[in-house]
């Protein structure tokens, strides 16, 4: 059973620095997956679509399925993921039911997200707004940071809390 930090928040709300600080501080190795990791290694050009939104669907099953086939060979995983497409949620459920989970969604505010936002540059401007407006809605979180806690004291907190007695993930709820 593989260990899986899932990592849920809008665009720029803080998830591959929070990535990095947990994979600092652990002894364990997780390795650390997201789309922005395929764009940047230029696995995926969005921009080589005629139709992106036609071949959306088969790209995020391959990668959920890629996923699932990292923590199915026993790694550790950090996944950076923005839940914001109907069925995403339940497909995951399904793939990482064998493995333990912790859910953590993060939550800064809407000054903070379009300040991360237009200090990175690489996103369109708006996408965290878009973002936070619904991406939290419905789903239930093992635990929930706003930003207001320094990054490497959430990943302390995150690996203690890993490492110790907790019910089953709110994940899969």
């Amino acid at each position: 059973m593989a260990r899986i930090l899932f990592l849920h928040g809008p665009s720029s709300s803080g998830k591959s620095t929070l990535a990095a600080a947990i994979r600092a501080k652990s002894a364990t190795p997780f390795l650390h997956l997201s789309i922005d990791h395929l764009r940047d290694s230029g696995a995926w050009r969005p921009d080589a679509y005629a139709d992106w939104p036609a071949a959306r669907p088969a790209f995020f099953d391959g990668f959920h399925r890629m996923l699932a086939g990292f923590a199915d060979a026993g790694c550790d995983l950090i996944v950076e993921h923005i839940l914001d497409t109907a069925g995403w949620h339940t497909q995951l459920q399904a793939l990482f039911a064998p493995h333990d989970v912790l859910f953590i969604g993060l939550t800064p505010s809407l000054t903070a997200l379009t300040q991360r936002e237009a200090a990175r540059g690489n996103r369109p401007i708006g996408s965290a707004a878009r973002d936070a407006a619904h991406v939290h809605d419905g789903l239930h979180y093992d635990l929930t940071f706003d930003g207001s806690t320094p990054v490497e004291d959430m990943a302390q907190l995150l690996l203690t809390h890993l490492d110790g007695p907790r019910p089953r993930s709110r994940f899969f709820s």
